[in-house]
């Protein structure tokens, strides 16, 4: 008899790529809230970058983690390369916030982590770019935002407040 496979519990048990390259475990942020976020260079909503680096300098002193999660799976809208992506938005938007290579969020090229949401209810995966979703210190999947949300909107600084507490 084989060993049953264990499901994910949290989103500590993922790890992508590091944009810069290397490998960036999401366990490495145990502790502390992410707001992770899927993005794309070229969507109308990407002007939410400018928004991203105003939470991240806003709350990373108290632990909030931003990530970006570059995806090309709505609209073709991502550059083909990671020097691309990293110089498109540190020249137009100055980020500094860890961001991750591009990966699949839909269908069968689904990154670990995009599958594992799935499980946590189909509203939660993401429908277009910029979709936002806020883990707890401890890896929970605790809520989730519309790409129609911005990241600096009333709700979610309420929530990261909520969070940080």
């Amino acid at each position: 008899m084989q060993p049953a496979i264990s499901a994910p519990m949290n989103a500590h048990e993922f790890t992508f790529e590091n944009l810069d390259g290397g490998a960036l475990p999401l366990s490495q942020y145990a502790g502390r809230p992410i707001l992770l976020v899927n993005t794309a260079s070229l969507c109308g909503f990407t002007r939410q970058y400018a928004a991203l680096q105003e939470v991240w300098m806003r709350f990373r002193d108290r632990g909030l983690v931003v990530l970006g999660v570059p995806s090309d799976d709505f609209g073709g809208q991502e550059y083909d390369t990671s020097e691309q992506i990293k110089s498109f938005c540190e020249v137009n938007y100055g980020i500094d916030f860890p961001m991750t290579e591009a990966v699949g969020i839909r269908g069968d090229d689904a990154h670990p982590y995009y599958q594992w949401v799935a499980q946590q209810g189909m509203m939660k995966l993401p429908r277009w770019n910029f979709h936002k979703h806020l883990i707890d210190g401890d890896g929970n999947l605790v809520d989730w935002f519309a790409s129609t949300t911005p990241p600096n909107s009333p709700k979610v600084i309420r929530a990261i407040e909520d969070l940080l507490r």
